[in-house]
């Protein structure tokens, strides 16, 4: 065990308190910028464990050299963790996201910080879409383009993508674009990115459903699930939080594919539809509404072969011999929702998901005296399961 075990944070070429012990122990480039005659260097490169190791051999003072604030997602952490808090000096300086948010002219009281540095990269993603205000610590696994690609991917709404890259240093740079910029370029991964929505936009996401009125769809003659009837059948679906796949077989106008894309911007959305004009009306519809999903032009239930496995699948179109094909490729614990005009097809449905409920709803209809009256939608059955 070391007696103190000193870190020390670094800008640049800059760090932010006295580099001395018997040990320093950082990379290439922090020993090379804080140089200390008399004292024994050790240079590691992104290996935690490897430090570790070397701070626990050493039996006098170590130093401990790290950029920015060791103890923002930094060496404290692990350190702490093994040798104890007692035992640290720690010596913060400005942390990355402090100095790109600095670089930019913004605060960062209200932003959100992630990391995708040795987390996954979707975990990253999927928090930075639900935020306004966001920075993104990336690395060489996860590099900014990386970033740009999943955000996409997930339909975040951020007008502004800056990358700060190699800050403190004499040749660092701070680069402002879009999404598709991000996602379409060659980044440093020593770089911090942050994400701006813009005064006029927010990312912000309510849970919601059947929320979409059926005017803001282009459709085929009223072919299209009704708001009421995609909320009930929505909610039924019972949507996971996390990644996933999703099927909407017979999407007709991709409503009810475009809603689970909102609801759940994690999951992977994938409509089917067999007429060419009504591909190309999901197509327009999912761009309009700037929720990303694959829209596969095909007859089912040929044309499923070539999906991956559902964990959430709507059928709105197409025969029990249809249902019986989601169902067998529906993974363990799935959901499957389907719509029925006629009662024996929605018997047979209920037969095998377990569950039936009649859906009838009128709307209401302005009189020209400005009164209301109510006019009836034609009721629709909507089956659900397997049951647990």
């Amino acid at each position: 065990m070391p007696r103190r075990i000193r870190v020390v944070g670094m800008v640049g070429d800059t760090p932010f308190g006295p580099v001395a012990g018997d040990l320093v122990v950082g990379g290439h480039r922090q020993l090379a910028a804080a140089a200390r005659a008399g004292a024994r260097t050790l240079a590691i490169e992104a290996d935690v464990g490897a430090v570790l190791d070397a701070v626990a051999r050493e039996e006098g003072d170590v130093c401990v050299l790290a950029s920015g604030d060791p103890g923002f997602f930094g060496i404290v952490r692990p350190l702490a963790a093994r040798f104890g808090p007692g035992l640290l000096d720690v010596h913060p300086a400005p942390s990355s996201v402090a100095v790109a948010f600095a670089r930019l002219g913004l605060n960062w009281d209200d932003a959100v910080v992630v990391s995708a540095h040795g987390r996954p990269l979707s975990d990253a993603a999927d928090t930075a879409a639900h935020h306004d205000k966001v920075a993104v610590l990336v690395s060489p696994e996860s590099p900014p383009e990386a970033v740009g690609k999943e955000l996409l991917r997930l339909g975040a709404a951020h007008r502004q993508a800056s990358v700060c890259s190699r800050l403190g240093l004499p040749d660092e740079s701070v680069t402002t674009t879009d999404l598709a910029g991000l996602a379409g370029g060659t980044w440093d991964p020593l770089s911090v990115v942050v994400l701006v929505a813009g005064p006029d936009v927010s990312t912000e996401k309510s849970l919601a459903w059947g929320v979409l009125d059926d005017d803001g769809f282009d459709h085929r003659a009223g072919m299209i699930t009704k708001a009421e009837v995609r909320a009930v059948a929505l909610s039924k679906l019972a949507l996971p939080a996390g990644p996933g796949v999703a099927w909407d077989v017979g999407a007709g106008s991709g409503s009810v594919a475009v809603e689970c894309a909102r609801a759940a911007p994690a999951l992977e959305v994938y409509a089917v539809e067999r007429n060419g004009d009504d591909v190309r009306r999901i197509e327009a519809n999912a761009e309009s509404l700037a929720h990303p999903l694959h829209v596969v032009h095909g007859e089912a239930p040929a044309c499923l072969d070539r999906l991956p496995d559902p964990d959430r699948a709507f059928v709105g179109g197409g025969g029990i011999d249809v249902l019986d094909a989601v169902l067998a490729r529906l993974r363990p614990g799935g959901r499957v929702v389907a719509t029925y005009a006629a009662i024996d097809r929605a018997a047979a449905g209920a037969d095998r998901l377990g569950s039936l409920v009649q859906v009838g709803a009128a709307r209401g209809r302005r009189l020209p005296d400005g009164g209301w009256r109510l006019a009836a939608e034609n009721p629709v059955f909507v089956v659900w399961g397997p049951t647990p």
